[in-house]
């Protein structure tokens, strides 16, 4: 049975803002159905024109793309309340890949209906525009991450990063949190090598201030690797859900 909107779990999550009965409403009338993935299943494809659009409901995913030379870039994580395929459905195709790394629960929006919704339901429409707003902030931030941060600076910036919106949506318990991936994505989504970043992971765990195994992480001091993260704010800004 798929969930009904007004039963959303996500929506009494601190991260999310409150939505009035009529865009409850409106969304279950956007939604068509859920889909589940399993652990690894790509759910969209770089140059794939998908009909749907999703909601991550449970589960993390990734989003990366491939070069030309066989190298990955992880673009950005997928954590419960992201949109995804809003790509494909401006633009016509996917410019990167999502695959779960998690079973993963989808809600399901046909992309056809798209342009009708943002009609109907502008401040719902909005609300889609401030989520790419968003994305486009935080792509420039992994971007100086990358590029003007040392290993040391930018691991710590994207755990700090992570952690803080794992807190926002009541997943962090006695200090840990779910972190479903592999050394591997986050030396590809900050430029790193592997061995790199595992050296640069244990300087971090020998600091007693992040620790990370077993699909798990652990923060210890947020305040003090958000500082060696160069992040000057560790607040989290309430974002809309659809």
């Amino acid at each position: 049975m798929a969930t009904k909107c007004e039963h959303c779990p996500l929506r009494k999550r601190d991260l999310f803002t409150d939505m009035s009965r009529d865009e409850v409403a409106a969304m279950q009338r956007f939604k068509v159905g859920e889909l589940v993935v399993d652990q690894g299943a790509p759910i969209l494809m770089e140059g794939s024109n998908s009909p749907q659009l999703f909601t991550a409901l449970h589960g993390m995913g990734l989003r990366y793309k491939y070069l030309e030379n066989g190298k990955r870039q992880v673009v950005n994580l997928i954590l419960p309340g992201d949109f995804i395929g809003l790509q494909a459905g401006v633009m016509g195709e996917m410019g990167h890949s999502v695959e779960a790394t998690t079973k993963m629960t989808l809600c399901v929006f046909n992309r056809s209906a798209i342009w009708n919704f943002f009609k109907d339901n502008p401040k719902r429409a909005f609300s889609i525009t401030w989520l790419a707003a968003v994305e486009e902030h935080f792509l420039g931030d992994a971007l100086a991450a990358v590029g003007q941060r040392d290993a040391l600076q930018a691991v710590a910036w994207a755990l700090t990063k992570v952690f803080l919106r794992g807190q926002a949506l009541n997943l962090v318990n006695n200090g840990q949190m779910p972190f479903p991936y592999r050394q591997q994505d986050l030396a590809d989504a900050l430029g790193l090598s592997l061995v790199h970043t595992n050296k640069t992971l244990a300087t971090l765990k020998g600091r007693q201030l992040a620790h990370w195994s077993d699909g798990a992480l652990s923060i210890t001091d947020i305040d003090a690797l958000a500082d060696i993260g160069l992040l000057d704010d560790c607040s989290v800004e309430k974002r809309p859900i659809l």
